[in-house]
Parts: structure tokens; C-alpha cells; sequence
């Protein structure tokens, strides 16, 4: 940390440039690997729906680049999520330096934990709301009137909620990381428990479509996640306040 902080101003600047060289470049990569299965990549992101449609009915695009223009950020999409692991490790690699020991040590699981609640939670949104959601879209179908969803439009919908679910289930670590900083506490999440249910009923009718089945599937685990954040705020908790004694004692 001596030699980090010896280092000029412009120093950083020349290693965040270099950071971020090697970052495009990977994402540059993983977004060649997967404009070569872009078709392949478009049918698993579209599968819940097709599921659900009629026989007959297709995807459409109703502009001349609007199919080329999908492949595309479906193919950059993927290849940001194959190129994750490289940005993670361009991002330690800057910061670590300048953190101490005990900082690294915490810095690692907050990657890997964040990185797993979020891709859990839009796999869950994928397997488990996107069917039953797309379900009740597709229902208001009738003799006289036929749904035409367009390419550009099913990917907007189905990214924008996938990111959604991803970001609600790092509830817990965000939670707990609070209650690491003393901000909230045990007895706060447990004391302010209905109001949390309250909050996640009304962000579930707001995130997901206008159903009842589809808006208790994501507030379920919501209240789930919110007893993981209880549990990981007791165990961060208790470690706070052992260290605390063992500093009395000494």
C-alpha cells in the first residue's frame, strides 16, 4: 500500500486506461463468440414466450434493420456476460493495491455472492414468472385479434425484467452488508417485517405483469430473501460484537 500511494496521479490514469483496454477487449471478443450463435442465443431468450403462442403465430420486426439491430445487443449482451469474469478480475487487479488485508479478504465473497444472487435472480424470473407472465399477455388473444410482439420490443421487455429480478435479489447482501456498517440492525428487519412485506407486494405489482399468480411468485421470494438478510445480519452481527469483547479483554 506504500508503493501504491507513491504512485503519481497520472500513474492511475495509465493503469485505469490499461484496465479498461483489457475490459473492451474481452467484451469485444465474447461479442464475436456470440453474433456466430446469434439466432441459437435469440431462441433461448425468446423460448418462454413461444411456448406460449399459438400454433402459427411468429416474432416479427417491422423495420428493415430491426432484426440485424437485435442480433446485435442480444450478441453484446452475452458477450458482456462472458467477458464478466476478465471485467471482475481488470477491477480487483486496480483496486486491490489499495485496500488492506482484511478489505480483500471481505472484497472477494461480496463479488462472488453478488454475482451469484443476481444471476439467481434472473434465472428465477426466466424458469418461473416468465411463463405464467407471458401466459396472461397472450390470453387477451381473441378470433379477431392476433398478437404480432416484434423482435425489438420482446428483447426490451425481457432484458429490462431480467435485470430487474437480478438486482432484487441481491437484497440480502445489501442488507446485511447495512447491518455490517451498523446502519440497520437485527432488531430493525425484524420489528419493521410487515412493512417490508408490504413494500414487496407493491413492488411486485409494479415489476411484474398484472396478475395475482405473477406478482405473489416474485413477492414470495422477495420475503424470502428478506429472512436471508435477517439471518446473514445476525451472523455479522455476532462476529462484530465478539471482536468487540476480545478488544475488552485485551
Amino acid at each position: 500500500m506504500d508503493q501504491e500511494e507513491k504512485l503519481p496521479f497520472t500513474g492511475h490514469l495509465e493503469e485505469l486506461r490499461k484496465r479498461l483496454i483489457i475490459c473492451f477487449i474481452a467484451v469485444g471478443v465474447g461479442f464475436c463468440l456470440s453474433y456466430g450463435f446469434k439466432e441459437i442465443l435469440f431462441q433461448i431468450l425468446t423460448r418462454p414466450l413461444v411456448s406460449v403462442m399459438k400454433e402459427g403465430d411468429s416474432l416479427i420486426f417491422t423495420g428493415l434493420p430491426e432484426a440485424f439491430f437485435t442480433y446485435l445487443k442480444v450478441s453484446f449482451l452475452c458477450g458482456l456476460l462472458l467477458a464478466a469474469p476478465v471485467i471482475l478480475y481488470q477491477f480487483w487487479m486496480f483496486i486491490a493495491p489499495g485496500l488492506y488485508q482484511k478489505e480483500r479478504r471481505l472484497l472477494v465473497p461480496i463479488v462472488f455472492l453478488s454475482s451469484f444472487f443476481f444471476v439467481g435472480g434472473a434465472l428465477f424470473g426466466y424458469f418461473v414468472v416468465f411463463p405464467y407472465g407471458f401466459q396472461f399477455f397472450m390470453s387477451f388473444a381473441t378470433e379477431t385479434i392476433r398478437p404480432l410482439p416484434s423482435m425489438k420490443e420482446y428483447l426490451s421487455f425481457s432484458s429490462k425484467l431480467l435485470i430487474a429480478f437480478g438486482l432484487v435479489f441481491e437484497l440480502p447482501l445489501v442488507l446485511t452488508f447495512l447491518s455490517k456498517l451498523g446502519i440497520i440492525s437485527v432488531e430493525f428487519l425484524k420489528k419493521n417485517r410487515k412493512y417490508a412485506i408490504l413494500l414487496f407486494f407493491i413492488g411486485a405489482a409494479l415489476i411484474t405483469p398484472p396478475d395475482v399468480v405473477t406478482q405473489i411468485m416474485m413477492a414470495l421470494p422477495l420475503m424470502a430473501m428478506y429472512e436471508i438478510s435477517i439471518i446473514g445480519a445476525r451472523i455479522f452481527s455476532k462476529k462484530k460484537s465478539d471482536s468487540e469483547d476480545e478488544d475488552q479483554s485485551d
